[in-house]
């Protein structure tokens, strides 16, 4: 075994030398340059490159120079000499030393690249369907003598997916061109292409697109819906009929109208046309089963008819479909359902947005031998909620529908529910909210939740299902402020609606209808009892409510003081002295009219005798015709009588009084020359209620003779 030794200081020398340039490759770029390059690209230190290149055919050399710092590749721009095979080797070196590669040889056809072809027409050729023409001019720096390999790829515009077709062509022409054929009819196409020099390994880059449709056909064929409006017009029900091309067959042609005619069923001499390049027209039918025919035409000729049977408006449609559920999948939105009519195999399924504006233009799509129908998600907007019905399909006559509503993306409402409070009463409250507007939903509303909140209190919550609108909170404190709010959800998240604030009230409507029921009530029954006692005892209710007031003119005399009254008063002996005509006092029979005529008003008589005279006091008291008096309630009264006395002398008749009170009456009101001295009667007592209330003043006959007459009398 053979070894060889190496020092320490060869290892450690060796360890900083470059890298060895490994990996070359080489491009000849026809009549521009000729590029090498190599790895590793970049290096930590400064290495300066060296290319040197032998030329096989002149042997001859020359070199390029670079370094790392422009990147490993090195370009020759001279003496570029096709056919001809170059030798090329590379070599790096640092301030350690120099590093050299291995020798590669490089063929220039085999390396050659050229630009890509420009193309300048996509057309189709006069009279030839399903194909164009494409034309374009050779890369400049081809070369001249050498053969091109292309390939030409296209695709429709509306697809993905890139079709390609390989041809080659000689460098003799400066333009060329290739017929693509097997092509649809009336489609458009984007066409692209490049190129290779024969035997090379490097391909061109590919051009730029260009565009190019295929001459138009004949329609091919039609499909046709209707929506039944249920107003009418003139008694005319409309009928708005959808057109479009059938599906699974392509857009061949330009479509430059629509010929429909219809007619009642039981009657085609009634049989109506229309030429309308509208794709939603409108007929006007009656109430009747018609039938309507449809067919598209262009220049190149006609589609096959397509018929439709609207029923009569009095006719009833068959039902089949059972049960109907969509779900998503990762990028389609499927639509399942069930049938009891085995022998119903078609089917129209139709979709609409549901907005609370008016409705958007119906879509539409026939289905035929399956129950399911898929549409991909991106055809569809998210956070929009779709109606899609289908309507099962036998021989002419059209089924009932079956209807469900589909998300194929839900997010969060946009806005909460608006709410306001009602009924509010000291421990309830009715909150009520609104639905949200459709287009604000953005998903299925799965429930709501309503927050309350006392102030400075505890957050409480309740939750109900989404066809709720309202809600009655229980247990509130009474006279108590809240706040409350309403959460709606759906499986996305929920979001908060406007907070509101309400007060409980301190007493409710049913406690006060319940105080004034009780209040009421038992004055109610109080007054029935009293109707009840009244009846019974008329009088005593009579009295106990009317009570009788005493009638001076009735009531009995005074109880005088003096035993010996009566006696000296001799009342038919007044009777007798005392006339009308005389103007003395009416003569009474009995001690009690007597006291009824002797009340006179005592502060009504103090006033007189306070502003008057006092002898013409006495003379207006005494002799004029009308004398009046009344008790005063607080001061002693003094009854004047004019009678005739006995005898006996003047007496002092005077009831609970004392004794110090008659003398100055008797002084005030009597003046010396006219009083009657001793000889007057003067009482004094409480005053009688019924008398201060009932009678103000009382009108009494008096003696029409002068003090003087009445004295000597006396």
């Amino acid at each position: 075994n053979s070894w060889t030794w190496r020092s320490p200081a060869f290892s450690w020398f060796s360890a900083y030398l470059p890298a060895k340039p490994e990996n070359i490759s080489c491009v000849f770029y026809y009549t521009k340059n000729f590029t090498c390059t190599w790895s590793p690209e970049e290096e930590a230190n400064f290495i300066s490159y060296t290319v040197r290149r032998t030329l096989c055919y002149l042997r001859e050399n020359d070199t390029c120079i670079s370094t790392s710092e422009n990147g490993s590749s090195c370009s020759f721009y001279s003496r570029l000499t096709p056919p001809d095979i170059y030798i090329i080797q590379v070599e790096a070196q640092n301030a350690y030393g120099i590093i050299k590669s291995d020798i590669t040889y490089w063929d220039l056809y085999t390396v050659a690249k050229i630009e890509p072809p420009k193309i300048f027409s996509v057309k189709p050729v006069l009279g030839l369907k399903q194909m164009v023409q494409v034309k374009w001019t050779q890369p400049v720096l081809a070369p001249k003598s050498s053969t091109l390999n292309y390939t030409l790829r296209f695709r429709a515009v509306n697809s993905t997916h890139w079709m390609e077709v390989n041809f080659t062509r000689s460098c003799v022409n400066e333009e060329e061109a290739y017929n693509l054929t097997g092509l649809q009819a009336f489609t458009e196409y984007v066409v692209t292409l490049q190129c290779v020099v024969n035997k090379s390994r490097f391909w061109s880059g590919w051009s730029q697109e260009k565009r190019g449709i295929t001459v138009e056909e004949a329609p091919h064929g039609l499909d046709l819906w209707r929506v039944l409006r249920s107003d009418k017009v003139d008694g005319k029900r409309p009928v708005q009929l959808l057109l479009k091309k059938a599906k699974g067959t392509p857009v061949l042609e330009k479509v430059l109208g629509y010929n429909i005619w219809y007619f009642p069923e039981n009657n085609t001499n009634l049989t109506k046309t229309m030429n309308t390049t509208n794709q939603q027209p409108e007929l006007y039918l009656g109430n009747q089963t018609y039938w309507i025919h449809v067919i598209s035409y262009n220049s190149l000729g006609k589609s096959p008819e397509a018929t439709l049977r609207i029923p009569a408006i009095d006719e009833k449609s068959f039902q089949c479909i059972e049960a109907m559920h969509t779900c998503l999948t990762q990028d389609q939105l499927v639509v399942e359902w069930q049938s009891s009519a085995p022998e119903v195999d078609a089917w129209m399924v139709e979709w609409v947005p549901d907005l609370d504006s008016k409705p958007l233009a119906i879509s539409w799509e026939s289905v035929s031998h399956t129950r399911n129908w898929t549409i991909q998600q991106d055809e569809l907007k998210p956070f929009w909620c779709y109606n899609i019905s289908v309507y099962p399909m036998l021989q002419n006559r059209v089924g009932e529908p079956y209807s469900i509503q589909a998300y194929v993306k839900e997010g969060v409402p946009s806005e909460g529910p608006k709410t306001k409070v009602e009924n509010i009463g000291v421990r309830t409250v009715t909150i009520m909210w609104k639905e949200i507007p459709k287009h604000q939903r953005n998903g299925f509303i799965n429930n709501y939740t309503i927050f309350y909140q006392a102030e400075d209190g505890k957050e409480f919550s309740k939750t109900v299902n989404s066809s709720i609108l309202q809600y009655d909170l229980e247990s509130l404190t009474r006279k108590t402020s809240y706040t409350v709010w309403v959460k709606a959800s759906t499986s996305a998240g929920g979001v908060d609606g406007p907070r509101i604030n309400f007060k409980t009230l301190s007493i409710s409507v049913f406690e006060i209808f319940l105080v004034t029921s009780l209040v009421g009530g038992g004055l109610l029954i109080l007054i029935i009892l009293t109707v009840a006692y009244g009846i019974k005892k008329p009088n005593k209710l009579k009295h106990l409510c009317w009570p009788d007031v005493p009638n001076p003119a009735e009531s009995s005399i005074a109880t005088w003081c003096g035993d010996d009254f009566k006696g000296k008063l001799n009342l038919k002996e007044f009777d007798d002295s005392v006339n009308r005509e005389d103007g003395i006092l009416k003569p009474c029979y009995s001690p009690n009219d007597l006291i009824d005529k002797l009340v006179v008003n005592f502060e009504s008589f103090l006033e007189v005798v306070s502003t008057e005279d006092p002898g013409k006091v006495w003379e207006n008291i005494l002799g004029g015709e009308k004398n009046e008096y009344v008790a005063s309630p607080n001061r002693p009264y003094c009854l004047a009588v004019s009678a005739e006395i006995p005898p006996g002398g003047p007496q002092c008749l005077c009831s609970g009084m004392l004794e110090g009170t008659c003398p100055e009456a008797r002084e005030q009101l009597l003046p010396p020359a006219q009083g009657f001295g001793p000889d007057h009667l003067c009482e004094e007592g409480a005053p009688n209620p019924y008398l201060k209330n009932s009678v103000t003043t009382r009108e009494f006959l008096m003696s029409e003779k002068r003090p003087e007459q009445i004295h000597r009398e006396v």
